[in-house]
Order: C-alpha cells, then sequence, then structure tokens
C-alpha cells in the first residue's frame, strides 16, 4: 500500500497537513484500505498528446493530480474505471480445487456452493467477480455501458426490450 511520502496528491491540495499525514502514516493501514484505494468513483479526462487519464473524484490534472492511468482509447479508459473498484474486493466466489460428482464446486463468499463447473475454470471465477462488482456498482455500471458506444447500447437495449416482454 503506497504512504503519504510516495502519495501522488500534492500536499497543497489535500484538507489534511502534510505533517499530519506524515505522522498518521507512520500506522499501520486497515485492512479495507486496498479497497478504499480503488474504490472510486473513477472520471476520465482527455491528455492532450497521451491519451485519456483516469482520475479519482476530487482529482485532476488542472490540480496538479497524476492520472491513476492513462489509456489510448477513452473507452478503454471508462471500461477500466468500471472495473477497477472491484479490484480492490476479496473474491466474491471461490472454486474449490477438487473436482466432485458434476464438475468443480463454485462457492460464493459465504460459503455457500451457488454452482459447478466442469472444468478448472479459474478465469470464469474472476469474471464472475467482475460482473458482481458492476451490478453492486451503478457508477461503474454507468461507465462499462458508456464505453459500450451508442452500437453497443442500441443492440443491447433491443436484446433486453425483447426479454422483458
Amino acid at each position: 500500500m503506497r504512504g503519504f511520502d510516495d502519495s501522488t496528491v500534492p500536499s497543497s491540495q489535500n484538507a489534511f497537513s502534510a505533517s499530519f499525514l506524515h505522522r498518521f502514516n507512520q500506522q499501520d493501514e486497515p485492512p479495507t484500505s486496498g479497497e478504499a484505494d480503488v474504490a472510486g468513483p473513477w472520471h476520465v479526462e482527455e491528455i492532450l498528446g497521451d491519451g485519456f487519464g483516469l482520475f479519482r473524484a476530487g482529482e485532476s490534472l488542472e490540480r496538479g493530480f497524476a492520472p491513476y492511468a492513462v489509456f489510448q482509447g477513452r473507452w478503454l479508459a471508462l471500461l477500466a474505471a468500471a472495473v477497477l473498484p472491484g479490484t480492490g474486493r476479496d473474491a466474491a466466489f471461490r472454486l474449490h480445487k477438487e473436482r466432485r460428482s458434476g464438475g468443480f464446486a463454485v462457492e460464493s463468499a459465504r460459503g455457500e456452493v451457488v454452482g459447478r463447473c466442469e472444468l478448472f475454470d479459474e478465469n470464469l471465477i474472476q469474471a464472475l467477480h467482475m460482473a458482481d462488482c458492476l451490478l453492486r456498482n451503478p457508477e461503474g455500471m454507468a461507465s462499462f455501458l458508456e464505453a459500450a458506444g451508442p452500437l453497443g447500447l442500441e443492440r443491447a437495449g433491443a436484446i433486453l426490450d425483447s426479454r422483458v416482454g
């Protein structure tokens, strides 16, 4: 975890004094700090000649902050803004390592078996985690939908309309 001395936050742009933050940094981080660091909300800002930067709320180039990440395409920055909050959360699902009848058990974070896979597919479990995080984060979902673009939304809207009779 980043400490105050490694911070990308200019001290002139923080409500807390540099000396307070330095003293506070001497304490251990709570277990929730990893999630808080990536929770967002995030916004995308064009960086002339460099692409599109991803910034936390309250941060911008104009205020002297470095972007968390920079992407060549705006849609990629929006996609990162959508999924980044999920990277700090504990895994929503776990795949049992032993195959049982019917396949490998898929377990929820609460320990309930919620499904099974014929193959040991950790990528599927990670994707389910990300999708679960999007479902729980309306801001992330909005960024994801915006990243899809007008044509993607139009096509998805037609499919959704046909499903919701």
